[in-house]
């Protein structure tokens, strides 16, 4: 009979074939740790208007409950670091979403693991996960050793900082699970320091309702006029935490066609974005994720940093 380990092997190893960065294993159960957090999080409305996040509180702390029978919590990660970024003073957005929509990228990766698992050990059931259910990815990654929370609240590795997609299988697998490892971020506060909205309100705790993310991605209403002037160009998303945390500095270009930019993103001045059209939202953004604020969204965002 082929061992647990033998089967984490197999596993990591048809990951990384697939191009994922890292791949790290944990045991399905109820995050002790992270309920408290989680729960003095949402009672300081630190989510916003993200009133999904109250959704499915426990299930979002345990995995039993969003797959029956689960028994392992595969986490991996993909690197979406891009070889080339925007040119100087423009309005920017997200490196994570200069390519194709990740989601669709790594939905495709993930089956393509999940058929691996099915075909080389047997009938094994279980849901892929990539941001689009109650998990707290960064919870389970950090679990599964793939790296530590860092101050400003994303995962962070010593040898490629932290400009990655998180993503999980839940498997009704028993499996050997892999330790946690240790924090890195010693005194530095350079996140903390940087983030022009002031929403790492502590180490470790990121105010969501005042990070830029929120404010030019997921809220409908008027950006707060308090803001004004403190949105350093950004239109969709943000990476100032990540930027000017010292780990990045080893991040390296992705390997992954699907996430390469089309050029005139690029190349685009603020001149460009202030008169850009329906027409040039969807043929620059047809498979991004920018897609999401719409044009509307996006025109209200750059109208903000006028």
């Amino acid at each position: 009979m082929i061992s647990k380990k033998a089967y984490s092997e197999m596993i990591k190893e048809e990951a990384k074939r697939l191009g994922f960065l890292s791949c790290g294993i944990s045991k399905a159960a109820f995050l002790e740790e992270e309920a408290p957090r989680l729960e003095k999080w949402l009672n300081q409305n630190m989510h916003g208007e993200m009133g999904y996040m109250e959704n499915h509180f426990d299930k979002r702390l345990d995995p039993t409950k969003l797959v029956e029978g689960s028994k392992s919590v595969i986490s991996l990660l993909l690197n979406y670091y891009p070889e080339k970024e925007q040119v100087d003073n423009t309005f920017k957005i997200s490196k994570y979403a200069y390519g194709q929509d990740y989601h669709h990228v790594i939905k495709s990766k993930l089956k393509q693991l999940q058929e691996f698992i099915s075909e080389e050990i047997g009938e094994v059931n279980g849901r892929a996960f990539v941001d689009s259910a109650p998990v707290l990815d960064k919870a389970w990654a950090a679990k599964s050793g793939l790296g530590w929370i860092g101050k400003h609240s994303n995962l962070l590795t010593q040898q490629v900082g932290s400009f990655y997609f998180i993503a999980e299988l839940i498997v009704d697998l028993e499996l050997a699970y892999d330790s946690p490892v240790t924090d890195h971020c010693g005194t530095c506060t350079a996140c903390i320091d940087a983030c022009p909205t002031e929403a790492i309100v502590e180490p470790y705790v990121v105010d969501g309702s005042k990070c830029i993310s929120y404010f030019t991605i997921e809220l409908k209403n008027e950006i707060p006029t308090e803001f004004k002037g403190k949105l350093d160009d950004w239109v969709f998303g943000c990476d100032v935490c990540q930027d000017v945390c010292p780990w990045n500095r080893f991040s390296k270009p992705h390997q992954e066609p699907l996430f390469n930019p089309n050029p005139e993103l690029l190349s685009m001045t603020k001149k460009d974005w202030e008169e850009i059209t329906e027409d040039v939202f969807k043929k620059v953004f047809q498979k991004s994720a920018v897609k999401r604020t719409k044009h509307q969204g996006l025109k209200r965002n750059i109208d903000f940093l006028k």
